[in-house]
């Protein structure tokens, strides 16, 4: 028996010691009582009870609560020793499983009977994100984080998450959560918001029953003539809804520019392929003559990794870029594209096995079976766009029929990529 659980045979009633201000040690006695057997019964309550006197801990006493968490509720070593004997003896599906039982950690079951209480879900995303940002400095939380997401990788599967278009009429609360959250080009108030939801644009969410009106996850869509090669043109459209209403009903590509997580508790659970796919779906729907679906995204690695490559042939290029707003200067930038769109275009095809960092983007678009379609010289020279990729920005197609294969091709190695990138790679650096 663990530890938490000897402590868990002193039965703590619901309510007990009501009048005495919230501590440490009554959140330990609580989460040990809900663990019990008779914890089950009461389940509801006491998870509604220890939340709280969770949510009234000093910063200091919160954070140890969630290391008795880490620490106190491991699986029992006896038991387990015994089932993974059992198992190197006679190595059946039901040894497996007795096996599998024996490693849960019982930390798993109390974090769901912690789900049981109104909010629950939505506190225990919020420890998460806590937790998060404390990993480096103390591993021994890592075991929580673990525990905290393989269950979240369950409670927020497709199959619970709705997916909703987000325009002007949408509730206040949520249009205010977009322009918190938008994390990829910001908005810059109410205006900028209202441009973004223009009938040439659509906003798409995933949302989740247990936390109403917090969306998950967003994508900004652009409706539009031909590929979209650069930011400003897609942010920064007149305000006049007739000529978005011409815009909308002339256009023949999709442009997915934004897509933003909004949770940070929720990191590492995948929302954007279902997201991206689904919304292609939508807008096939309602939009049939739509040709294309593309993104214009960005490369954030890109200039990172360039600096750690070896310079060789490459001082003189670096060197110019160290020019005070050398974008802004015609003739330097044009000495500069074409060098700065080669080593691009060859830092995107990389092999996936070749021992490098894959850019985070690159592997999310072409891992959901998009295909490498263009390389954009200057599409985004914000500052953010300049630190991180010297401007460039590029396109993956989404091709209904290659997805499958395009997806396939990158598990085993292979960036699938257009004829136009596929140049940029045979010239000569």
């Amino acid at each position: 028996m663990t530890s938490a659980k000897q402590a868990s045979a002193k039965q703590v009633s619901v309510g007990a010691n009501a009048s005495k201000p919230p501590s440490l040690d009554r959140a330990k006695q609580l989460a040990s009582a809900l663990l019990s057997e008779g914890g089950e019964a009461s389940g509801a309550l006491l998870s509604r009870e220890l939340h709280e006197v969770l949510g009234k801990l000093d910063v200091d006493d919160r954070q140890g609560f969630e290391r008795f968490l880490a620490t106190d509720f491991q699986p029992d070593a006896t038991m387990l020793r015994g089932a993974a004997e059992r198992y190197l003896v006679d190595m059946t599906a039901e040894a497996a499983a007795h096996l599998a039982q024996a490693a849960d950690p019982p930390r798993q079951e109390l974090l769901r009977r912690m789900n049981m209480a109104p909010g629950g879900t939505g506190a225990l995303v919020a420890m998460r994100k806590g937790i998060l940002s404390r990993l480096r400095d103390e591993p021994t939380l890592e075991l929580l984080d673990a525990d905290l997401k393989h269950l979240f990788a369950s409670w927020f599967n497709r199959g619970f998450l709705e997916l909703r278009r987000i325009d002007w009429q949408s509730p206040a609360a949520v249009l205010e959560k977009l322009i918190a959250y938008e994390a990829v080009h910001e908005i810059t108030g109410w205006d900028d918001l209202r441009r973004r939801l223009a009938p040439d644009r659509r906003c798409f969410a995933f949302f989740h029953p247990a936390l109403p009106g917090e969306p998950l996850i967003f994508v900004e869509v652009a409706l539009v003539e031909g590929l979209a090669g650069a930011v400003p043109p897609l942010l920064l459209q007149d305000g006049d809804e007739e000529a978005a209403r011409l815009r909308a009903a002339r256009a023949d590509t999709a442009i997915f520019y934004s897509i933003s997580n909004c949770q940070d508790g929720l990191r590492g659970v995948s929302f954007g392929n279902f997201l991206i796919k689904q919304v292609v779906e939508e807008l096939q729907t309602e939009l049939p003559r739509l040709q294309r679906f593309s993104t214009l995204s960005p490369i954030p690695g890109f200039r990172r990794w360039l600096m750690e490559q070896p310079r060789h042939g490459d001082a003189a290029l670096l060197s110019k870029l160290e020019t005070d707003r050398w974008w802004q200067d015609l003739e330097l930038s044009e000495q500069l594209r074409t060098g700065l769109m080669q080593r691009c275009a060859v830092y995107l095809t990389r092999r996936p096995s070749s021992g490098g960092r894959i850019d985070p983007v690159a592997r999310f678009h072409l891992g959901n079976g998009a295909r490498l379609e263009r390389i954009n010289w200057l599409g985004n020279t914000a500052p953010r766009g300049i630190r991180e990729s010297f401007g460039i920005m590029v396109n993956y197609l989404y091709d209904h029929d290659q997805i499958e294969a395009n997806h396939e091709a990158f598990v085993h190695g292979t960036i699938v990529r257009s004829a136009e990138v596929e140049a940029l790679l045979d010239a000569e650096f």
